[in-house]
């Protein structure tokens, strides 16, 4: 009995010193003997230890967010050189010029240009002009690009020739081959071409070849050119007319009043929009010129002559390569009557009107541009 009592006041003893010792801890200086031996500085410096770790850590996450941030900014591409609408690209993806060379649909896209032709020449055509566009195409040898401009709709039906097989047909119905310029020929996709030929379907070419044509007109330095024309029926300018005792020629003399400078259209610097040619430079300013609502032409043979300098030395009709302009009125023929007039005559009209709205905009351009640069329109040397 005696060693149960003992034991139960020994645990009890017990129990009430070990939750009493927080208190006798801060309270009571108790013997050292009573403990194992502390290393406090090492537990101060295993504090500073992980202080250290931590702030490291909070360091490298900074560090890495900034140089996150940086590569960021870096990373994004901007090169205003770049062709607008691609300045996020990099330089060495963008394709800013594309051509008409026909690929295939397989193997590798090396392997697809067997030959690069290095002309253009498109025909604005209607099918009842087959036969003559036939014609006219064999004078164009596998160095030129076949385009035609199809104003009737009517496509398939030229497979009857072999060549058409090969050539690029577009087709929107009752347009004008400069309707077709503006939107098709644009400078960067006819890029890889020197020379545009920009063609009529009623021309004859028994005495036209164009290998020597072109021969010709790099001899004579000529950047927009048209072949000479004959017979002298039916022609409007003398300048556009053959001379059958030269290669080339860059003036003439017109009626009188006609040319107030002799180095002015119509007496130079000239060539009518039935069959002009233009070197890859030349049209690239020209087709700025074209308008896109003025779908004729007119008025923008006399005003050619300002994509080149000097206009009277590198505009010029070839004499030795020569054409016969047929007349045939099959583009009049696609308007419609009205008022009782015929479908011929409405599109004149319109012709005649857009010769006038095209004179009045150009002037209008000029004056504003010397304006603006504090000149005196009327003391400026364009004409």
């Amino acid at each position: 009995m005696r060693l149960i009592v003992t034991t139960f006041v020994g645990v009890v003893f017990g129990f009430f010193v070990g939750v009493s010792f927080p208190t006798l801890s801060t309270k009571v200086n108790l013997p050292s003997s009573l403990f194992p031996t502390i290393d406090i500085s090492y537990i101060k410096y295993k504090e500073s230890g992980i202080r250290n770790a931590w702030s490291s850590v909070n360091n490298n996450n900074d560090s890495r967010s900034t140089q996150a941030q940086k590569l960021n900014d870096t990373s994004k591409i901007l090169v205003p050189s770049n062709p607008r609408g691609a300045e996020r690209l990099p330089p060495g993806i963008v394709e800013a010029e594309s051509d008409f060379y026909l690929r295939r649909l397989w193997g590798k896209p090396s392997e697809d240009l067997t030959s690069k032709p290095r002309y253009l020449v498109t025909f604005t055509v209607g099918y009842e002009q087959r036969k003559n566009i036939d014609a006219a195409v064999k004078k164009f040898s596998g160095n030129f690009t076949i385009l035609l401009f199809h104003y009737d709709g009517r496509t398939t039906e030229w497979d009857e020739f072999e060549w058409s097989k090969r050539a690029i047909h577009v087709s929107i119905r009752k347009q004008t081959k400069w309707w077709y310029a503006k939107r098709f020929l644009h400078p960067d996709i006819v890029a890889p071409y020197d020379y545009i030929f920009i063609w009529d379907e009623d021309l004859g070419v028994e005495h036209f070849n164009a290998e020597e044509y072109i021969k010709l007109v790099r001899k004579h330095g000529l950047e927009i050119s048209q072949p000479g024309l004959e017979p002298s029926r039916g022609l409007t300018w003398k300048m556009t007319k053959r001379r059958g005792d030269r290669e080339v020629h860059k003036e003439t003399d017109e009626k009188p009043g006609w040319c107030t400078d002799p180095r002015m259209p119509p007496c130079a610097a000239f060539v009518e929009i039935m069959a002009p040619v233009f070197s890859r430079d030349a049209w690239r300013c020209v087709w700025h010129m074209i308008q896109n609502d003025l779908v004729h032409g007119w008025g923008l043979d006399f005003a050619l002559r300002k994509c080149v300098d000097p206009a009277h030395e590198k505009i010029g009709v070839v004499d030795s390569q020569w054409i016969v302009h047929q007349t045939v009125p099959s583009l009049g023929n696609q308007g419609e009557t009205q008022n009782g007039k015929a479908p011929w005559q409405g599109v004149r009209e319109r012709c005649r009107k857009e010769w006038t709205m095209f004179q009045s905009r150009m002037t209008k351009a000029e004056h504003t541009y010397f304006k603006d640069m504090g000149i005196d329109p009327s003391n400026s040397t364009v004409n």
